[in-house]
């Protein structure tokens, strides 16, 4: 799998302003190349392949997850769409005005996003929705590759711990001075805004640690500064 890395991040800094995504057939990571090969014969309607990014690169926030869902974003094709965390993600940009259209859980509903784009750290859906720190990495060439294709980026909002490490380390920063907090944010040392919020997974909603104002706050404080 690291072998495969040098090439990539020779091809992101020979062609930066061509934004970098993985191959529908990716094999840079063995272990996501298996389940989705198995994903394939147990569910052939699926999208089963890495999971683009949805927005317009001229958006000034990116949502960073950290993988796809096996029957969400996996199964449809966009993220957070077809699992119970874009139940709870999607209603929320619509009502912020980051969003219009109606939400319907596919990727055809016409749904459109406004000055917001979303993307994973890890494209392709993991075993237990568990992607391991090398394949984190192998995927970050994509994850630079957005960032520094967004020329109006202010704010990046990790939905997780995970996602927030996997951008701290796409830019170098100690992840010491940037602890992981719901509602935390944060100035990089780029300029850029990181906010934080607890994944809007079915889990942390079932036991409530997150409910659906936390998550409203998270972007209620964005709002100034997307303003």
């Amino acid at each position: 799998m690291s072998t495969h890395l040098p090439l990539l991040l020779m091809n992101l800094m020979m062609a930066k302003s061509k934004l970098l995504e993985p191959k529908p057939d990716c094999g840079l990571c063995p272990r996501l190349v298996e389940f989705r090969v198995s994903n394939q014969q147990l569910y052939p309607h699926f999208n089963n392949a890495p999971v683009p990014s949805f927005g317009n690169l001229n958006a000034a926030l990116l949502i960073v997850g950290l993988a796809p869902g096996l029957k969400g974003a996996n199964q449809t094709g966009r993220p957070f769409t077809g699992d119970y965390a874009g139940d709870l993600l999607y209603p929320t940009l619509l009502k912020f005005g980051l969003a219009k259209g109606t939400f319907g859980a596919t990727a055809d509903d016409g749904m459109e996003l406004i000055n917001c784009r979303i993307t994973n750290a890890v494209r392709c859906v993991p075993p237990q929705n568990k992607p391991t720190g090398p394949e984190a990495t192998t995927c970050r060439p994509f994850l630079i590759s957005e960032i520094e294709s967004m020329p109006n980026l202010k704010v990046l909002l990790a939905l997780g711990g995970l996602a927030h490490a996997a951008i701290l380390t796409t830019f170098s920063e100690r992840k010491a001075d940037f602890k992981f907090g719901h509602e935390n944010q944060y100035r990089l040392s780029n300029g850029l805004t990181l906010a934080d919020s607890y994944h809007c997974s079915r889990y942390n909603t079932n036991t409530g640690r997150l409910t659906t104002q936390m998550f409203e706050n998270v972007f209620e404080k964005l709002s100034p500064i997307l303003s």
